[in-house]
């Protein structure tokens, strides 16, 4: 990472002090503007990208970055990086590994990704993450084009100056001697009441502190075709069914926090033809990409048509916004950072308009209908 010791020696150090004294808070008005990025103008960027030379690192990699909003981060929303990447037959990328995770979507061709030593195959429309700090490659031994979105919180990391990556690392991540199970033999690594304590409150030790529970976190590979069988399954639910037609692509590893990283949720869902959602909101922001079918979204008043191939910000965050299919079934893959607000507890969904909104996670949600409807 640079060395930013010198910096102070440019700029005054002083602090400031903002009064905010009988001062409302800002409302959350200027909110992103929803963009559908046209399948033509992906496929021209990844047409140049091919056309480029093989750079060192291996990777040809574009950014597609919120036209409004750009700065550190180049993200289609606030904390969502999205990055167009293409290697072609024979190549393979060189190693890497960041404090950033990634969900990964092949969206053209096929190849084997390599996650900490672990080789798997992967064909169009399969999905994966790359946790934090796993050293990891791409390699193309096929005959085809292969081209990946990747998804990714390096927008939020890199907003707070703290991205940290290393090219073609040499040396094994330092894994801790003590696990979890260490609290039995250090009676110091451990939590305890407070003595006043009249609601659950606790103290924590430094050494428990500095070694918390561990929990590891896997690289999994979501398989299109399995993925595809179960969701067809739901187009039986009907028009009268009042929820969303998808799965969650679920990361054990993320618990209540519901993610396929620690940061995102990827979705893949199923819209029958002719299906219009209600009209909701949430805190979390959403970008789709849709790689069957037609349709439009409805965003903060405004329609935004919408096709195969086209990506979306289709839900900057508590943007009022629903969907509508076309006459065909569409396929999408969704990626929201809900488990990152669930963790901040922050997650307020409306899902009704004419009620107040709720407070994912720490307050209990809603129930569809499915059981009327089954």
């Amino acid at each position: 990472m640079p060395d930013n010791s010198d910096r102070s020696e440019s700029f005054d150090t002083s602090a400031r002090f903002v009064d905010h004294t009988d001062t409302p808070w800002p409302q959350l008005d200027d909110l992103w503007d929803p963009i559908v990025i046209p399948k033509e103008e992906i496929d021209a960027e990844i047409e140049r990208l091919a056309s480029l030379p093989r750079p060192a690192n291996g990777r040809r990699r574009s950014f597609i970055v919120h036209p409004r909003h750009t700065g550190p981060g180049n993200g289609l929303a606030p904390g969502i990086q999205v990055a167009i990447e293409v290697l072609l037959p024979g190549e393979e990328t060189q190693p890497i590994r960041h404090n950033s995770s990634q969900v990964v979507f092949c969206i053209e061709g096929a190849g084997t990704a390599v996650v900490d030593g672990r080789k798997r195959p992967f064909d169009t429309y399969d999905v994966w993450n790359t946790p934090s700090m796993s050293t990891y490659q791409h390699a193309n031994d096929t005959s085809q084009r292969q081209v990946r979105l990747v998804y990714s919180n390096a927008a939020l990391l890199e907003k707070l100056n703290v991205h940290y990556v290393e090219e073609n690392p040499t040396e094994a991540l330092t894994l801790t001697l003590e696990r979890d199970d260490d609290s039995q033999s250090n009676p110091f690594a451990q939590s305890m009441p407070l003595a006043s304590a009249q609601n659950g409150e606790m103290l924590m030790s430094y050494e428990r502190l500095i070694n918390p529970t561990v929990q590891e976190s896997p690289s999994l590979m979501w398989q299109w075709e399995a993925v595809k069988a179960e969701l067809d399954r739901l187009a039986a639910l009907g028009s009268k069914y009042r929820g969303r037609r998808l799965y969650l692509l679920f990361n054990p590893a993320t618990g209540r926090t519901n993610g396929t990283t620690h940061n995102f949720f990827a979705t893949m869902t199923l819209r029958p033809a002719n299906i219009v959602d209600r009209p909701h909101r949430h805190i979390a922001a959403a970008v789709n990409y849709y790689f069957s079918g037609q349709g439009h979204s409805t965003v903060a008043g405004k329609r935004y048509p919408w096709k195969a191939g086209d990506l979306m910000l289709s839900a900057p965050g508590w943007a009022i916004h629903n969907h509508a299919s076309g006459d065909e079934p569409v396929y999408e893959l969704t990626i929201q950072d809900s488990p990152f607000h669930l963790s901040m507890d922050s997650l307020l969904w409306q899902e009704q308009l004419k009620s107040p909104p709720i407070l994912i996670g720490s307050n209990p949600g809603w129930q569809t209908n499915r059981d009327q409807v089954s």
